[in-house]
């Protein structure tokens, strides 16, 4: 991977089970740009919170969120994907505080495709019964924010394509 300037940096937004991590991995290769799974800046508390069936609230969410806009901010000048749910406007808006030229892709698709993904995964903390709160908490992209949404049912390959093409117009 080398360092791309003016490279854009990109948030793959969405619920769990919405594919962030499998098509940010793609889009980030595809920009050959950096990759950083969301989860990953997490701290234990809130995994261990996830885990057990508790959703997060704003206060669990903000040193998260913090550390998602660090990364963001490094880079800014060489690009960068990271997958981060960023479900409602004003964690987008934190977000964008570090790096204001960030590119969200909200990844959306129903509910039953998403708890069916959910369902068939395994090894990962987020149990499917947190699929409605996230769900609930979810403010969809605006149309006045930098950014995309995309239909997460479509193989990623595709929504790297289409998002790839959204990029060269922007």
């Amino acid at each position: 991977m080398s360092e791309r300037p003016g490279a854009p940096v990109i948030v793959v937004m969405g619920v769990s089970g919405s594919g962030k991590s499998t098509v940010g991995a793609r889009l980030a290769a595809a920009l050959d740009v950096e990759y950083a799974e969301g989860d990953d800046f997490h701290p234990a508390a809130n995994i261990a919170k996830m885990a057990a069936g508790t959703p997060l609230d704003d206060a669990d969410r903000a040193p998260w969120l913090d550390a998602v806009a660090a990364w963001l901010a490094q880079h800014a000048d060489q690009g960068g994907v990271v997958s981060c749910s960023a479900l409602k406007r004003i964690y987008r808006e934190r977000l964008r505080a570090a790096a204001p030229d960030t590119y969200f892709l909200h990844l959306a698709a129903p509910k039953d495709e998403l708890a069916r993904r959910m369902t068939g995964r395994s090894g990962h903390f987020m149990p499917s019964s947190l699929l409605d709160s996230q769900l609930a908490a979810l403010e969809p992209l605006a149309a006045d924010e930098h950014g995309r949404t995309a239909d997460a049912t479509l193989a990623p390959d595709d929504l790297v394509t289409a998002t790839m093409a959204a990029l060269a117009r922007t």
